[in-house]
């Protein structure tokens, strides 16, 4: 008789709790490309407008729900490391998600590779620059090896013959990911070998022995013997190596597989544990007499892997550029939905202050970016190739070391949600610091700049060539140029300014790029709170009188 009684108190209990109201939504299903009016302008401006179309097709691939999750996948599922097989054969095979090998395939079948060594039309490394920039938003870690790809082929073309050899075969739009011999492969990757325990970044003080099979020289045999601390992508088919041969330290040409088939005993102990670029596998290596070929003259390997080094650092300012990019747009996303204290998040003082502050950090980087990608265009120009010798390093340095910050406090917009291990931000976070290290960290790049200009002075020129283009359109930047040069003319302790210089010169020409070619608001707040008062500090301590809404407007993407 009670029993109808008991079911009516307990469906309170049992009732919702709770309606849900005044959520986000996943920033998915939007084109990528067409929706950074930042990236759009950077292309047609550095003269890749022929690609336009294209871009749209991949930055619609690269933005919907599908190929983000990719990216999931690819982190949720790291690599794992099988040294030898179940009958007991060295096999030295790395194993990857499903998810890591399409993102891998999409990237070389659209030429992340190659596309400017395939193709070197005007504005070819401008397209690739904007498309690796929107395919590292979905993913980082596979970047890794397709950067080495592609900055490989400058080095090898020192030795034709090796460079006859191998280059149509790392050119070639094939993934092949089969731990097989590679003339069995119709594409290949190339990774590289370069770090010791005992050097770092000081390539000099490595210790890998590498003895002549026979009369020794560029494009000849050579056995190696060491250990290698960092050996970048280990399933790589061939790695570009450095280490002593008898006349000083050379480069060289290192396949997994030698010519009559069998292993090269190139073996890996371990697969590097990271905080981030969890889906690349970085692994430390023992060379057994591994063969390998002579890249360049014998004793000049740094001089032979700059060309390389150039385009990995490159690629890193495109890296970091793309993570700011990911970054700002969830956060931008996130705040033209949530409302808190009766008002929409973007439409509130404080957090607009923030959110313009965050747009205008990548527009400088963007800019930047995209300016040496154009330059790289043009090596053949004095000008643009001394850009390239000397930006190179002071964009590297500026714009990955800024990400950090940039990614936390574009992931504190979202609030408590966005530290969750479901949302984008933990992993945008702990990928952010790797392109400031790898590939040179911040004191190096530093070092490199100062070297650049004690060698050859005429890079100083031609970095105030390009600055003065935008003189007498900013009150701030000609005062901060002027202050500039007048730091160049105290050479003193400059190894001890070196930041200090360095920063300055970044913000230099990033503003000058930002005056000539940005919309007035990005302009002018850039130099404002960059520039004036004693330069940057917080996020979101930009200076009155910025249009704050119009550069929200023009960044936030649409989904």
């Amino acid at each position: 008789m009670n029993a109808p009684d008991i079911l009516a108190r307990d469906s309170i209990y049992l009732a919702d709790t709770h309606q849900v109201t005044n959520v986000s939504r996943e920033l998915v299903d939007y084109n990528m490309f067409a929706q950074d009016a930042a990236l759009v302008d950077a292309v047609q401006r550095e003269g890749a407008a022929w690609a336009q179309d294209s871009l749209s097709t991949f930055g619609a691939l690269t933005g919907s729900a599908e190929y983000l999750d990719l990216g999931i996948q690819a982190n949720r599922h790291p690599p794992e490391l099988d040294t030898h097989d179940r009958f007991g054969n060295r096999v030295d095979l790395v194993r990857f998600h499903p998810a890591y090998h399409t993102l891998m395939k999409t990237a070389i079948e659209n030429g992340l590779h190659a596309s400017p060594w395939t193709d070197p039309r005007p504005g070819a490394h401008v397209a690739r620059a904007a498309r690796t920039y929107l395919q590292t938003q979905v993913e980082a870690g596979h970047g890794c090896p397709i950067t080495m790809t592609f900055a490989a082929v400058p080095s090898l073309r020192t030795t034709p013959s090796l460079a006859a050899l191998w280059e149509p075969k790392i050119t070639a739009l094939s993934y092949d990911p089969s731990n097989v011999p590679d003339a069995q492969k119709a594409g290949l990757t190339i990774g590289m070998a370069m770090t010791e325990k005992q050097g770092g970044s000081d390539v000099r003080a490595n210790s890998t022995r590498a003895y002549p099979v026979g009369a020794g020289g560029a494009g000849e045999a050579y056995e190696l013997v060491g250990h290698k601390y960092f050996v970048s992508a280990p399933m790589c088919d061939a790695f570009l190596v450095l280490a002593q041969a008898p006349g000083g330290l050379s480069c060289f040409l290192l396949p997994r597989w030698r010519p009559d088939g069998t292993k090269n005993p190139m073996q890996v102990l371990r697969l590097k544990r990271k905080m981030g670029n969890v889906s690349n596998a970085s692994s430390e290596t023992e060379l057994r007499g591994a063969l390998a070929w002579m890249v360049g003259e014998e004793g000049r390997g740094v001089r032979t892997i700059i060309e390389m080094v150039a385009m990995t650092r490159f690629d890193c300012m495109i890296g970091s550029a793309a993570g700011q990019r990911a970054a700002v747009a969830q956060a931008l996303h996130h705040c033209s939905i949530r409302s808190a204290f009766g008002n929409v998040l973007n439409q509130q003082p404080l957090m607009q202050n923030v959110l313009a502050d965050l747009v205008l950090e990548h527009e400088g980087s963007l800019a930047l970016t995209m300016r040496m990608a154009r330059a790289m265009d043009h090596r053949a120009d004095p000008h643009e190739d001394l850009l390239v010798r000397l930006v190179t390093a002071v964009g590297k340095y500026w714009i990955c070391k800024r990400t950090p910050n940039h990614a936390y406090e574009s992931m504190e917009c979202i609030g408590g949600s966005g530290v969750m291990e479901d949302s984008p931000f933990p992993r945008l976070f702990r990928e952010s610091p790797v392109n400031a290290i790898w590939e040179g960290s911040g004191n190096v790049q530093c070092l490199d700049v100062l070297r650049a200009m004690q060698k050859t002075p005429a890079v100083v020129e031609a970095f105030f060539r390009e600055v003065d283009r935008a003189r007498g359109a900013n009150g701030a930047l000609d005062a901060w140029v002027t202050a500039l040069k007048r730091e160049f003319s105290e050479r003193g302790d400059m190894d001890y300014r070196a930041r200090s210089v360095v920063d300055r010169m970044a913000l230099a020409i990033q503003a000058a790029l930002l005056v000539q070619h940005g919309p007035a608001a990005v302009a002018d707040a850039f130099c404002a709170s960059r520039l004036a008062d004693g330069g940057h500090r917080n996020y979101g301590t930009l200076p009155r009188g910025v249009d704050c809404a119009a550069i929200i407007r023009r960044a936030t993407p649409r989904a």
